[in-house]
Formats: C-alpha cells, structure tokens, sequence
C-alpha cells in the first residue's frame, strides 16, 4: 500500500490504472534486459571470433547501414499496418535471428559473413518495430499523460538494461555466450507473446477504416513516396519539430566520442580496467533512471522547452567535466562516474520531452513515418560523428574532446533561447 501511494504521488499511479499500457511496458522490458545481455554476449563473441578491433568497427558501423537505408520507407509501411501485429511479427521474427545465431555458434559453424548477414537482418527488423513503438504509445495514454508515460518507460527500460549488464557476466560465465544470446533470443519471444495478448490500440480506429474503405478516398490511394513526402514537408512545415530534430541531431554527434573513446579514456586516463568501464556505464545508466522518475514527477510543473533547455546544459556540464578526473591525484573513476552520472540524467532529461512532443502534435495516421525520419536524421550523425572522432584522436585526447564536445552542445540553448515560438512550447 506504501509502494503504491508512492507512485501516486510520483505521477504513475493513473499509469499503473492502463492495463495496455502496463503490458507494452511489460514487452518493452523484457527486450531490453535481453538487448543489455546480448550486448555483453555478442561483443565478446564477434571479438573471439574475428579477434580484429578494425572488423569489430566495421561491423558496428554497419549496425546503422538498413536504418539510414530503409527507415523512411519501413515508418510509411506501419503507418498502414495494425501496430500491434508488427511488434509481435519483429520480435517474434528477432527471437528467431538470434536463436540462429546463438546456435550456429554453439556448434562452431558461425561465420564472419553470418555476422554482417544477422546484423543486417536484426536492424532492418528495428526499422519496423521503433516505428511501431513510436505509433503505439500515443494510442495507449491521453495526451496529459504522455510525458510521465514516456519518462516512466525510460526508466522502467533503463532498469532492465541495468540489470541485464550487472548479470551478464556471470552469465557468459556459467552458460556460455552462446547460452547468453540464447536467453536475449528468448526475450524476443516472450514479448512477442506478450504483445499477442495486448489490446488492441488500433480498434476504433480500424472499424472507422473499414467503413471508409467502402467508399472512394484519396488517402487510400497514396503512394509510399508520397506518404514520405509528405512527412517530409509535415515537418519542414513544423519549424518546432525541426529545431528539436536538428538539436537532437548535434547532441548525437557531440557524444559520439564517448561511445567510441571511452574504453581509452577509461585506460590512459583515468588508469582503470574493465571495472572501470562498468562503473562509468553502470552510473549512466541510474542516471537515465533518476531522470524518469524526477521528470514523471515533477515535469509537468515545467514547459517542455525549460526541460529541453535546461537538460542541454546539464548534459554539455555533464559532458564537460569528463575532462577534469585525469587531472585529479585520486578518486579518478569516481569522480568521472559522477559525471556520468550527471550526462545520465541530462539525457532523459532531454529525450521524454522532445519524444512527447512528437507525439503531440504529429497526427497519429504519420506517427510511424515522422518517428522514422527522425530516427534517420539522428541515426546519420552517429556514424558521422565517429569517423571524424577517428580522425582527430589522433591528435587530441579524449579529455579534451569531451571537453570540446560538452562546451558545443551547450551553444543551442543560446539560440533556442531567443526563439519565443520554442519557449512557448
């Protein structure tokens, strides 16, 4: 009873009330504690197998290839599909790709040219269920609950992962790797069950379609470039929209060179092992955590701009001070997992308000489409934002291009702070 008046008062409760709700979240959950031990699992198994850095590189970069390829036009499929069959279909479809897999190397058969085949085959089923996902949530909470819905899912998926990769090494350790990817390959298929069971979200919407389908409607005659098109001009036209994609788009470059230095920075800089690196994820990651839960509680009592805001600066300050622990004579990793920490917190900070906002004003029939180009517009500065971190490694160390990075995530807030139309939101 103490548990749950806790979560009244922290804004869940009336989400705990949407049975739907509750059983996405459940999916969502599940895949994510697989995701996190697959991560683990399939990173030391693509290192056994390849022992090349260079081939382990070349196929993360490839991880993003069907995204970039094939988002656009995936989001204009489940935009016309029911919502509820392609997320069970992907995840179903996904448990099978990894069971491959974690079976193929079971019996020593795993190739490199698999790799790059179930890599490419698991990212284009990603292209269908992000969409999906993005489309589905909307349909499940009112509008005034969409903010603590999307916070509190953070939080709940964030927690999974957390827990994933705390068990993930015993695990290795005591069923193998490939056991391991087996277990996320059963994930797949549990939520895929799972979400077999969810009502339906699209009922009063697929029955005024069946009796529209009755008579003659331009809209159902639409090509799949047209549908594209005119997403693209939904937000060209929606100049908020944009602005929150192209912030999106520069925090996703600025932080490529955590992703891609940290295991040096962790090393040379603040003189740790592999610990370390989990020390430095692990303070993420409950940062991520934290930051659902303060912004289910309390962002409704701010704009969604003063959120947006004030998390770019707390993830650039965040981000920033990642410079200042190797300078320090003692207390280097956890004073850098403070910083981790703080970079945590900025992040959901910024991502539940700018995903509630999509929701709110993007009509749901372009839900998947919008969520699709946003998803290739952020996903594109990922890689470039590696490549040119590659290039200027070599003459810089990563403190400082932390230090660089966190001080330029910070300029937008300068301009979005002048626009009044962005302030009102």
């Amino acid at each position: 009873m103490q548990n749950a008046a806790v979560l009244e008062k922290q804004g869940f409760g009336q989400l705990l009330k949407i049975r739907p709700y509750l059983i996405y979240l459940s999916a969502q959950a599940i895949t994510r504690f697989g995701d996190s031990l697959d991560s683990i699992a399939y990173s030391w198994m693509v290192y056994m197998l390849t022992g090349s850095e260079l081939l382990m590189g070349t196929l993360f970069a490839f991880n993003f290839l069907p995204g970039l390829l094939f988002s656009l036009f995936t989001g204009t499929y489940v935009d016309r599909w029911p919502k509820k069959l392609v997320l069970a279909l992907t995840y179903l479809s996904r448990g099978i790709v990894v069971s491959i897999t974690a079976f193929l190397y079971a019996v020593g058969s795993l190739e490199v040219w698999h790799l790059f085949l179930f890599t490419f085959l698991n990212s284009t089923l990603e292209c269908f269920s992000r969409p999906a996902e993005t489309s589905i949530v909307p349909r499940l909470l009112p509008k005034d609950k969409l903010l603590a819905g999307n916070s509190f899912s953070t939080s709940v998926s964030r927690s999974a992962e957390l827990i994933g990769l705390s068990i993930a090494g015993a695990l290795i350790a005591l069923i193998g790797i490939s056991g391991t990817i087996l277990m996320d390959a059963v994930t797949f298929l549990i939520a895929a069950t799972i979400i077999a069971f969810m009502p339906n979200p699209e009922a009063a919407e697929q029955a005024e379609a069946k009796e529209a389908s009755a008579r003659p409607e331009t809209e159902m005659n639409k090509t799949v470039f047209g549908d594209i098109k005119e997403a693209l001009l939904f937000v060209k036209q929606h100049t908020l929209l944009l602005i929150t994609t192209v912030l999106a788009m520069i925090n996703n470059f600025c932080l490529a060179p955590l992703n891609v230095l940290q295991p040096v920075y962790v090393k040379e800089t603040l003189g740790a092992g592999a610990g370390g690196l989990s020390v430095l994820g692990t303070a993420l990651l409950i940062g991520m955590i934290c930051s659902g839960l303060w912004i289910g509680r309390y962002g409704k009592s701010f704009k969604k701009s003063t959120l947006i805001m004030s998390g770019s600066i707390l993830l650039g300050i965040g981000y920033f001070a990642l410079g200042i622990p190797g300078h320090l004579p003692a207390w280097r990793v956890e004073s850098a997992a403070v910083c981790m920490f703080i970079t945590g917190f900025a992040v959901s900070m910024l991502n539940a308000p700018i995903s509630t906002y999509l929701m709110e004003v993007t009509p749901r029939h372009m839900l998947g489409r919008i969520g699709a180009l946003m998803t290739v517009a952020c996903t594109a500065a990922i890689p470039v934002g590696s490549l040119i971190t590659g290039f200027v490694a070599e003459h810089q160390s990563p403190p400082i291009m932390y230090s660089i990075m966190g001080f330029i995530m910070m300029l937008p807030v300068i301009f979005l702070f002048r626009k009044k139309g962005f302030r009102a939101i």
